[in-house]
């Protein structure tokens, strides 16, 4: 099974961190399930440290990054993301979907992961897993929730 970083991470995003359990697994406990369900070892390190470092930078970020900034993009980060996700988070820092401070979070782990056949649908869930860790984000959470797992929201960028 040829798995990468982001699959890991949509596979506990979608079975773990939605909110329906009560239980709240510990790492160990995820990563034999996630063992189980066939993601290989080095994979599975990767999406916790992934996780960890959105921790840290959620935290290094907090107040250094000006709202209403201009954002330009390095060659590898327009390499990853091509013009629709680029014009996506635009878009989202346009309806205060994202803050400046998100956005950055946001770009961060998309560079972290080594995936290369980045998409606009792929990014939608890095968006979500990062407003997920933003408790005062409850709206946009939701806003976005709604766009990835409703397939027939139009895209108005």
């Amino acid at each position: 099974m040829k798995e990468n970083v982001l699959d890991v991470l949509l596979y506990l995003f979608q079975n773990f961190m939605d909110g329906d359990s009560d239980i709240e697994p510990d790492r160990e406990n995820l990563e034999n399930q996630l063992l189980d369900a066939g993601f290989l070892d080095h994979e599975i390190s990767h999406a916790f440290i992934w996780l960890d470092d959105l921790a840290t930078n959620q935290e290094n970020n907090k107040g250094n990054i000006k709202n209403h900034s201009f954002r330009v993009f390095t060659s590898e980060e327009s390499d990853k993301l091509d013009v629709d996700c680029r014009g996506f988070l635009l878009y989202l820092e346009n309806m205060c979907v994202l803050t400046a401070e998100s956005r950055e979070l946001v770009i961060d782990r998309v560079m972290a992961l080594d995936s290369h056949d980045f998409d606009i649908e792929r990014l939608k869930w890095v968006v979500l897993m990062v407003l997920f860790n933003h408790p005062e984000q409850d709206m946009n959470l939701e806003w976005i929730e709604n766009m990835v797992f409703d397939t027939h929201v139009e895209n108005l960028h």
